[in-house]
């Protein structure tokens, strides 16, 4: 197994991850506690004990590194064994036809396809009939269902018939099932009493605006159905991200509001700590036993731990036993980015927020040095991970966080009594959540001011320079903090100079002088932004994902969307649709003639009026100016589509425009394929262009007599790194340069900028960002 960039990053930290907490975990017990006197200078002899005692416990460290490191590899060969030449994954490599008795694992969703919409769930595999034999098995597999799967709950038992197909990662196939479901045995009663309780919760916030309907669930036990995804934008601009998604905050509030409760009425001595597991196996079920839950609880009970007398020694020994249960059980922790946040936030919180606390209780309330320290710490030890995975720094995660954390604590507990009182009452639920529900309306506030401040984040490299930095950086404040924090006129200082940047203050760079067209880095994506005007562009696709959209256009200083372009409904162009909405005004946006996929276009429409905008066929032919852009949209002539498909016909439908911007002439291509490419010759036949955005990433299927002919100087490809696609062609790409154009790709240079000065064209990139 070939591991990307990506995931050997999160290999490397969670290996000095695991080297820490290995020796936090064999460090001698009885070294001073905090406050307690140190023990007196030692002899000569004992100190020459001591020193053989220090290399023994050294010697003990390795090895114990060494033995761990060799039983998670075991694991992880054995769990590979298990999924990957097993009698299903033998029967995937060859296609077979099976019946399968089957256990869903996890709530069924329905997720967009490639020519239509279906069902996703996780299953177990317990028998499974094809070729003429049965076996008996445990393997997990993908289920590929119609939207009748829906209807299946969690736990139930199914028999299901279907083709199996080769899978990547952790499942042995997916399996590609035909037709509904047979249920053949329904969840056990803890499975059914934990969605009664789920829709307990949806009940007691029916009656709320939509955003807290759909928060209040999500923040309480996970329930994310119904989030607006601009929403969810600006909880990973500010910083919030984890309130979005089960935590071991949400852990740690519900089972420490059933202890105050067990106190309250006499519960003392053991029985805390059945109530206390009681609790944590209730948490797990409510927010169902997917891995990311798992590894909450794991974390949520360590904080519970550390809460107890001398926690943070305790709290980090018990860290570290927590973090090689977790690999043993499960390899796969070893590269994921949510385990890794998750030790992080837990070792940050237990090693520097009771010293910076200390720090400033010296001119500070308690109450208020917790709420700083707490936030801070965490945020402050996520920073290399988060900076990895999404090229960013931000400037406002912890104030935001302060802010919130006030709500938090009310938003969960209460929403999740609600829901307990709505079983019985709708109407006393609906009481009990209320202020669940103003507190989520605070959450939501903070969120969306933090998105639309200046500059919320930082761009940062994640090459391994630039991460290496960034982890020295982190480290000397964290050593630093303390000093600063006790000093109350520096601390402020400190903060009101940040302050200035974030609201008044664009980081990042300056978009590069006259420049006229940017292709963004946004992965295996499109987006294209043309300029109109000082802080407004014609922005043309929006990538896979809103996060790189949206940092993008804060480099270039854009604050108004006049004309948004979506050239077609495929994920890669559409997706980042809530980067470009989130703080921006977008005036007009034009569509695709062809609604394909039927959900994709769905959502988009959903999304832009509840902002107050409608999609509208972008007009054929009809040469239009916004600000400094000129623009006519030169393909799908009516009827296009229907005339010559590929696969749905999306691509063929693609929105064609030829854009010139201070002279620069600019050919926006969409994915339109060959056969497109045609037709779209005979409409523009003779075009002369100076750059070209070349078609579908740098697919191989092009019509390369229609390419070469346009004159372009210079070709733009929007490609992302490592894609499975083969994208760009090398053939496509020396036949580019062939024929004169200077060929650029954001995969290898990042943003590309097109820039015109006195009638010259010239490029420049900012260097990749997503690695």
């Amino acid at each position: 197994m070939t591991l990307p960039w990506s995931g050997l990053r999160l290999l490397l930290v969670l290996a000095v991850m695991l080297g820490v907490l290995l020796v936090l975990v064999s460090s001698p017990r009885d070294r001073p506690g905090r406050g307690e006197p140190a023990t007196e200078p030692a002899t000569e002899p004992a100190a020459r004990v001591g020193a053989a005692r220090r290399r023994t416990g050294g010697a003990t460290v390795g090895w114990a590194a060494l033995l761990l490191g060799l039983a998670v590899t075991l694991s992880a060969g054995a769990r590979d064994l298990h999924t990957q030449q097993g009698e299903v994954a033998a029967l995937a490599r060859s296609g077979a036809s099976v019946e399968a008795r089957l256990t869903v694992l996890a709530d069924p969703r329905l997720r967009e396809g490639e020519f239509s919409d279906v069902v996703v769930a996780r299953a177990l595999v317990t028998e499974v009939a094809g070729r003429g034999r049965v076996w008996r098995v445990r393997t997990p597999v993908v289920l590929l269902g119609d939207e009748e799967w829906l209807a299946v709950p969690l736990g139930a038992t199914v028999r299901a018939s279907g083709r199996l197909l080769e899978a990547d990662g952790d499942v042995a196939a997916l399996l590609r099932v035909r037709g509904g479901p047979e249920v053949l045995a329904q969840p056990d009663v803890w499975w059914r009493g934990a969605a009664v309780v789920r829709a307990g919760i949806r009940t007691a916030v029916a009656d709320r605006p939509e955003d807290q309907r759909a928060l209040v669930p999500s923040l309480v036990v996970g329930d994310d159905a119904g989030l607006d995804p601009a929403l969810a934008e600006d909880f990973r601009t500010t910083g919030l991200t984890h309130l979005l998604a089960v935590s071991g905050t949400n852990l740690t509030l519900m089972v420490g509001f059933l202890l105050v409760i067990a106190r309250l009425v006499g519960v003392r001595g053991r029985g805390r700590y059945v109530v206390g597991a009681l609790g944590i196996v209730g948490f797990v079920l409510l927010a169902r036993t997917e891995p990311s839950v798992v590894r909450a609880a794991t974390m949520g009970s360590v904080a519970l731990f550390a809460l107890s007398r001398n926690g943070t020694d305790r709290g980090l020994r018990t860290l570290g036993v927590a973090v090689v249960a977790l690999l043993l059980a499960d390899p796969r922790y070893a590269v994921s980015a949510g385990f890794a946040l998750s030790v992080l936030a837990t070792a940050g919180i237990l090693v520097l927020a009771p010293e910076w606390s200390a720090a400033m209780s010296r001119w500070l309330p308690r109450w208020a040095c917790e709420a700083i320290a707490v936030p801070a710490a965490a945020q402050l030890a996520c920073t290399p991970v988060v900076a990895a995975l999404s090229g960013e720094v931000s400037l406002v995660a912890v104030l935001a966080n302060l802010l919130v954390a006030p709500a938090v604590a009310p938003a969960t507990v209460l929403g999740l009594a609600g829901g307990l009182c709505a079983l019985v009452s709708p109407a006393l639920g609906r009481l009990v959540a209320l202020p669940a529900a103003w507190s989520v309306g605070w959450i939501i506030t903070v969120a969306r001011w933090g998105a639309s401040l200046r500059t919320p984040a930082i761009p940062w490299s994640s090459r391994p320079s630039g991460l290496v930095a960034l982890t020295a950086l982190v480290v000397a404040t964290a050593c630093l903090a303390p000093r600063l924090l006790a000093r109350p006129w520096l601390s402020s200082s400190v903060l009101g100079l940040v302050l200035v940047v974030v609201l008044l203050r664009p980081l990042g760079g300056a978009p590069p002088d006259g420049w006229v067209l940017a292709a963004c880095d946004v992965g295996q994506g499109d987006a294209l932004v043309l300029r109109a005007g000082p802080g407004s562009a014609v922005v043309v696709d929006v990538g896979p994902d809103p996060r790189p959209v949206d940092a993008c256009l804060r480099r270039l200083g854009v604050e108004q969307v006049p004309l948004l372009v979506l050239t077609h409904f495929h994920a890669d162009h559409v997706d980042g649709l809530a980067g470009v909405l989130s703080g921006r005004t977008v005036g007009e946006v034009d569509v695709s003639p062809l609604a394909a996929p039927a959900s994709a276009a769905l959502d988009v429409r959903r999304q832009l009026e509840a902002v107050g905008v409608s999609p509208v066929v972008a007009p054929y032919l009809q040469p239009r100016r916004v600000g400094e852009v000129r623009l006519q949209q030169v393909w799908p002539p009516p009827g296009a589509p229907a005339d010559s498909v590929t696969g749905d016909g999306a691509n063929d439908a693609s929105v064609v425009l030829v854009a010139e911007v201070r002279g620069v002439r600019v050919l926006l291509t969409g994915d339109v394929e060959p056969t497109a490419q045609a037709g779209l010759a005979d409409v523009v036949g003779g075009l002369q262009v100076d750059v070209l955005k070349v078609p579908h990433h740098g697919s191989r299927h092009q019509d390369e007599q229609f390419l070469t002919g346009l004159g372009a100087e210079i070709a733009l490809v929007s490609v992302g790194a490592d894609n499975d696609y083969g994208h760009p062609a090398p053939g496509l790409v020396r036949l580019l340069e062939m024929s004169g154009m200077q060929v650029l790709r954001t995969d290898l240079a990042g943003d590309l900028w097109v820039l015109e000065d006195g009638g010259r064209v010239s490029t420049l990139t900012r260097g990749p960002q997503r690695r």
